[in-house]
Order: structure tokens, then C-alpha cells, then sequence
């Protein structure tokens, strides 16, 4: 038997109370399930405005491609996350070209944005979350590129495997270098040659497609 999907209600749980019947109903009765498999790009989704993503389980990734073909990622989203950039049509002066991707396999219900603009206009205690939502997700996007500008690569590196670590829940990371280097906006090469002085450091051990954490401490403090 699988495990229970989380519903609506758990991830409006902070404005809940706050919403009549009459919204609640209406939120429950439109949400789409949907199902991503690894490597979908849900955003942009030819160009339609899909509406409020929620993630129930897997992951997504979201990022910037610049005319150059490179990619940074912003944020990642996790279980009980919303992903307010697939409703971006419904956010007042909201321009921002970003893609989304799903990373893993991943289950979401899907608000269309006709009806979540109406609830927003309508609720006050929907308004108000999804300001802090916005407000939220920006704060990552601002955090991004502080490393970006001002943080050293062995820094953002380090800091990257360490997160990933995080997510895995293993120190033991199947992860290329193109990966890596994908993911931070930068290129392969420079991820190859920092890899290899973090193992002449005794930080990690590389195999192919495959990299061991042994130094925990250290490449923290690296991180900073």
C-alpha cells in the first residue's frame, strides 16, 4: 500500500482556518493531480500559465538559461512546497523568465490559475500567504546570486555537495561533474579541477559518476 499523498489543506495549513467553506470546497474540487517523471520541464509549459503547483512528493528544480545555453539553479522544491512561477500570469508585475524542471519522480496537484486569481482577489488570508510565498521565494533567488557574485568557486562547490548530501540523505553522492557544473553555472572543466584537489586534500574520493564525502568538517568551513 502506498504512502498517503498530502491534500489541499495541508499546504494552505498556515491561512486554513481563515478561508469560508465556499473557498475551501473550491480549492479541493479543482485540484488536478498530475505526475512528473525525472528530466520533465513543467515550466514554460507551451506557452500556457499552468497555475499553483504543489508538490506532494519528488523534487523540482528551478533555473535561469542564459542566451549561451548555461544554467544556474535558483531553489529546489520539496514536499509540501508550492511552486508559484507556474502561476506567474496571475502575480501583478511579476516578469521573470525561469524554467522548472522535476528531478525526480513527482506527484503534484495542480490549482489553475483562473481559479486561484479569483481567491486571491476574493480572501485576504489567500492574498496574504501568497505574498509570503513570493516574498519567500525571492529571498532564494537573492540568496543564489549572492553566491554567484561573491563567493569563490571551491566555496560554492563545497557548499553544493554538502546540500545535495543533505537532500540524499548519504554522503555517498551519485553525481557527475557536468552535473555539478550544470547546476552552478559554471564549467565542467573548473569542476573537474577543483574535485581534484579536494581529493588531493583528502576532503573526498571520486569514482566514475560517483563521489564520497570523507571530510565533513573540513569542507564546511571550506563552504563557509
Amino acid at each position: 500500500m502506498g504512502q498517503k499523498l498530502p491534500g489541499v489543506e495541508a499546504f494552505f495549513a498556515f491561512c486554513w482556518e481563515g478561508l469560508s467553506r465556499e473557498h475551501k470546497d473550491d480549492l479541493i474540487s479543482h485540484s488536478q493531480p498530475r505526475n512528473f517523471k525525472n528530466g520533465d520541464i513543467i515550466l514554460p509549459y507551451k506557452g500556457e500559465c499552468l497555475g499553483l503547483m504543489l508538490v506532494q512528493s519528488g523534487q523540482f528544480r528551478a533555473f535561469v538559461l542564459s542566451s549561451e545555453g548555461k544554467e544556474v539553479t535558483l531553489y529546489r522544491l520539496f514536499d509540501l512546497d508550492i511552486c508559484l512561477f507556474s502561476a506567474s500570469c496571475i502575480l501583478n508585475n511579476i516578469q521573470f523568465d525561469i524554467q522548472i524542471q522535476a528531478e525526480k519522480e513527482t506527484k503534484a496537484l495542480l490549482i489553475p490559475s483562473s481559479l486561484y486569481e479569483r481567491l486571491m482577489n476574493q480572501s485576504a488570508a489567500i492574498a496574504n500567504y501568497t505574498n509570503q510565498l513570493m516574498s519567500s521565494r525571492f529571498s532564494d533567488v537573492m540568496w543564489t546570486l549572492e553566491q554567484v557574485l561573491f563567493k569563490s568557486m571551491d566555496s560554492r562547490i563545497a557548499q553544493f555537495l554538502l546540500e545535495y548530501a543533505n537532500i540524499e540523505g548519504t554522503n555517498d553522492l551519485m553525481l557527475t561533474h557536468e552535473a555539478i557544473a550544470r547546476d552552478l553555472g559554471t564549467a565542467r572543466e573548473v569542476v573537474t579541477r577543483m574535485l581534484k584537489y579536494f581529493t588531493n586534500e583528502h576532503l573526498l574520493e571520486l569514482t566514475r559518476g560517483r563521489i564520497r564525502l570523507l571530510d565533513i568538517k573540513r569542507l564546511r568551513e571550506i563552504a563557509g
